[in-house]
């Protein structure tokens, strides 16, 4: 008798570990997320909360996540050198071009979110030629739409007499000499696909000159291109060129005297993420692209500066809140897909050209801007 219990007690152990063996196998998402962003923590630390949180909703997993801080060319860098073997599990934010490149040297993982949250997501947008907003391979999809454009500060603008700005020419102006704040494309992709705009408008050689006399006009090249509203919400610079969820409407926030402007033909970006090849937390990171696809996600997004990927979804909110204040920084805006978005911006031209540019940029304005102040 004795014999059988023991028998049948060291059956029902084994059964127990087993099942809990399988369970922790069949567990939908794992216990932790790692990303790498050159997005502002006033972004990724609100998406990650919101979606921890969710998890202990949804599957009672308690999700422990952390996010690695870089700008982008710096982020992609990093990527490369781990040569499949991440540190991170998910790449986001930054130019498509540099996730078509992640792709074609195999580092990244096919998306493989659910087809609705696929299907949610129109391929493209603007005219006459169209941004992408998801790769047609798989391998990244946008999370939310925002322009890239300039910020300034309206009482320094008024003591050097300078008009309120709406486009690209009115930073050439004279009067703005030695008060320009930007961050080289070098280390910037939001600054190298203004730059890209500029360039294609205008043509290389014309294009090229603009951008000379830009940076004689500038009095500073931060570290960072989130570092660039700062300055110029503390007045230290009237202008510069930024993204608004990259610290600019964070000033706002903070009650700083900065507004937004996207001039005509400003790139927009879907705030591509990828997953990386090699990633530790597969499943978690699937579970989190999908989730900042649906309406509690983006509303993170929209609650922050940012605008929906979707059609189906406009930034609104109660008078008075950070929605509201949102669509009043960005000029009124709530969806990108109310009216056409002109864009003349070329990401063939910019993918296959992105390293020459950066190049070009270092040797022709870079290393001889003394001479350009004083040409200029």
């Amino acid at each position: 008798m004795k014999r059988t219990m023991w028998t049948v007690a060291a059956l029902l152990l084994v059964a127990l570990l087993g099942g809990a063996g399988l369970a922790e196998a069949q567990a939908p998402i794992e216990d932790e997320l790692v990303l790498q962003t050159p997005v502002s923590k006033f972004i990724v630390d609100a998406a990650l909360k919101a979606f921890a949180q969710y998890a202990k909703e949804k599957w009672n997993v308690t999700l422990k996540t952390s996010a690695l801080h870089a700008g982008t060319p710096v982020s992609y860098g990093r990527i490369v050198e781990w040569k499949g073997k991440p540190e991170a599990d998910i790449f986001w934010g930054g130019e498509s071009a540099l996730f078509d490149k992640l792709a074609e040297q195999k580092l990244l993982a096919k998306v493989e979110i659910s087809k609705a949250a696929w299907d949610s997501i129109p391929a493209s947008i603007g005219k006459p030629k169209p941004i992408p907003l998801k790769d047609p391979n798989g391998f990244w999809v946008g999370t939310a739409l925002e322009p890239y454009g300039l910020v300034y500060h309206p009482r320094v603008l008024k003591r050097l007499g300078v008009a309120e700005l709406r486009d690209w020419e009115d930073v050439l102006n004279p009067k703005l000499k030695g008060n320009v704040a930007q961050c080289a494309p070098t280390r910037s992709s939001s600054s190298h696909a203004t730059y890209e705009v500029i360039l294609q408008e205008k043509g290389d050689a014309k294009g090229w000159e603009w951008l000379q006399r830009l940076a004689a006009n500038s009095g500073i090249f931060t570290a960072r291109s989130r570092d660039v509203p700062s300055v110029v919400a503390k007045g230290e610079f009237a202008v510069g060129f930024a993204v608004p969820s990259y610290m600019a409407f964070e000033e706002k926030l903070a009650g700083f005297d900065i507004k937004f402007v996207a001039p005509k033909n400003a790139f927009v970006t879907p705030e591509p993420m990828g997953i990386l090849a090699g990633a530790k937390h597969p499943k978690a990171a699937r579970a989190f692209v999908e989730f900042l696809l649906t309406e509690q996600g983006q509303r993170v997004f929209m609650e922050r500066g940012l605008f929906p990927i979707t059609p189906k979804y406009k930034v609104q909110g109660p008078p008075g809140s950070t929605a509201e204040l949102a669509v009043e920084f960005t000029g009124g805006v709530r969806s990108y897909f109310d009216a056409p978005v002109p864009n003349i911006y070329d990401d063939d031209i910019a993918q296959k050209r992105y390293k020459e540019v950066n190049e070009q940029y270092r040797k022709d304005i870079e290393a001889v801007l003394d001479d350009l102040k004083k040409k200029y």
